[in-house]
This record gives structure tokens, sequence and C-alpha cells, in this order.
């Protein structure tokens, strides 16, 4: 068995079991990729993909549990090189990270900006998408970090760490009834047609479930997985939007208002996460303390030390968060 076998089923499996896109991103040979998994399933005695002619259909119950553990096996290896980087050259390596458009456009320009100052020689790639493929993306160790506000604590193999606190705010136009009014409640909110986030994006359940206790059903009219497009809308008269606080920028979104509605919605927390077992760089921890100040390389370090959740809420139980 060869590490190098082991990587080609890895990456075969998520490419959709296209041999042919697996060799392009890999610069070798299809032919090269398909004997090499050939060999490897001789060599085990079970079938890895099923196959139909030459094509590949899916992966076997067996195959899983093999690509399960190659999986394990590539990150350790990627864990050595690591720790081989950290000690030849601790200012040089790459980062990546994945997170949603919000995150992206309105929380991380700044932390960005200032970790590649620090860090010129750090190449950094961000990867956007849905929350769940966030965390997927982090515990399959696609990338380093994953930074988000739902699904991430459905994935036991992540590390969580909370980095702050946020809410919402409902944005208007300008000549807008709502905007006249003194203090929103639920019920003004659900009179009017309602332009938010797609369901688990961005804190929407905390959305969700404030009107359910309430005994009111708003009307979604429309969603959208980025700000921008439901501030778009918004203008466009489709209905109200409700959106995160961050989202809104007083210069740029001059011609809409941004009404508080802390008192409407429970706060919700944005977390960094990352994959159990994950060797972290000195500029690793750096970018995480840049991004979440209270968390410390001390006390990251004993986050990585827990061994269950429940370890983990007990760590950060007390921890007082800033308010985005």
């Amino acid at each position: 068995m060869k590490l190098q076998q082991l990587r080609y089923i890895w990456e075969v499996a998520h490419h959709d079991l296209n041999v042919s896109a697996t060799a392009q991103s890999l610069f070798t040979s299809q032919p090269g990729i398909s004997k090499q998994i050939r060999l490897l399933e001789d060599e085990l005695g079970v079938e890895i993909f099923s196959r139909s002619g030459k094509h590949l259909t899916h992966v076997t119950p067996a195959g899983q549990v093999i690509l399960e553990t190659a999986g394990e096996v590539l990150r350790k290896v990627e864990s050595i090189k690591h720790v081989a980087q950290e000690y030849s050259d601790e200012k040089r390596g790459a980062l990546s990270i994945a997170t949603t458009h919000t995150q992206a456009r309105y929380v991380l320009p700044d932390v960005i900006s200032s970790f590649i100052g620090k860090y010129p020689d750090v190449s950094l790639h961000m990867n956007q998408g849905t929350p769940m493929q966030i965390s997927e993306m982090a515990a399959d160790g696609t990338v380093d970090f994953a930074i988000a506000t739902e699904a991430m604590e459905l994935f036991s193999d992540l590390i969580m760490m909370p980095c702050y606190r946020w809410n919402r705010c409902v944005i208007v136009p300008r000549d807008h009834a709502l905007a006249q009014v003194s203090k929103l409640t639920l019920e003004d909110v659900a009179a009017h047609p309602i332009v938010t986030y797609v369901f688990g994006f961005t804190g929407r359940s905390r959305l969700d479930d404030a009107f359910v206790s309430a005994g009111l059903t708003p009307r979604v009219v429309f969603t959208a997985a980025d700000a921008d497009v439901i501030k778009t809308y918004v203008r466009l008269g489709l209905g109200i939007g409700i959106v995160a606080d961050m989202a809104h920028n007083e210069e740029i979104d001059d011609d809409l208002v941004a009404l508080d509605a802390r008192h409407l919605f429970a706060s919700s927390v944005t977390s960094i996460g990352c994959r159990k077992g994950t060797f972290l760089r000195g500029y690793m921890y750096d970018f995480i303390s840049d991004f979440a100040p209270h968390l410390t390389r001390d006390l990251v370090t004993d986050a990585f030390q827990r061994k269950t959740r429940s370890e983990l809420d007990e760590l950060f139980g007390d921890l007082e968060l800033p308010e985005y």
C-alpha cells in the first residue's frame, strides 16, 4: 500500500468519481490513477469503487470505510508537513478558510488585511458556502478553519470556539412607514412581506423561533444567502429586510434605514471551528486571535485538549463575548 494510492482514491471520491478530472487536478495521467486504484484494490482484496464498464459509479460500503481511514492518514501526513514547516520557516505556508458571504464581506476584510500584512508569505484561501458546506469542509480537512453561525454544532469532529455575539436589524427604504416607528414590535414586522436569509444561514433559526414563540406567521416572500442581494430586493420594494447588523453600512446604504431589532430576536454567536487533531502553526493562532482577541493561544490550546462538547461548553461557558 502506497501513500500515493490513498491520495488517488481520496481525490477521485472528491471529484465525483471523475478520474479524468482528478488526473487534471493532480497533473498526472488518467490511466496511471486507474492502475494504482486497481493495484490497491487487488492488494486489499475488496473493491473501493463499483464500476460500469470503464466508469466508476459509486463508492462501495467497504470503500466508504477505507476512504474515511485514508482521509485520516492523509491529514496526519499533512500535519507532519506542517510541523516540519513550522520549524523550518514559521512565517511561510498556507491557510484556508471557509465562511459565509456575511462574514467574508463585512467582518473578515480588516482581519485578513492585517494578517496578510504580518504574514506576506502565507497564501490565504477563502471558500464560501452554506453553513453546512462550510462545516463539512472543516470536518473533512478540506479547509483549516470554518467561520459560521449555524450548523457547526452538528459535527462532533470540530473544535468550536465562540468569537462574538451579534443581532439583526430591519432595513427599509427611507420613505417606508416603519421608518417612523420609534420601537419595533414583532407584530409590526409580521404585518409586512419579509426578505431575509435562506433557512440555515446567518442565524435564521433564531429569527423563525421568535415568530413561532409569539404565535405569529411571517410572510417571507424572498430568501437569499447574500445580504447584498436581500438589500437589492428591499430597494425594489419586494418587502422589508431582516439582516445581520453588520451587513448595514450607513455610507453605502444611505438610501435605507436600519431599525434596531435586538429586542425582538435572541442574539446569535459566530464561532470559528477546526478539526480535532489539527496541528496549528504559529500564524494560525495569530489569525484566530486577530479575529477573536479573547481566544488567546493558551485558551485555544486548552480547547484542543478537551475531549467532548460538554467539556468545551464548560471551558467557554463563562466567557464574556464581545458584541459585533
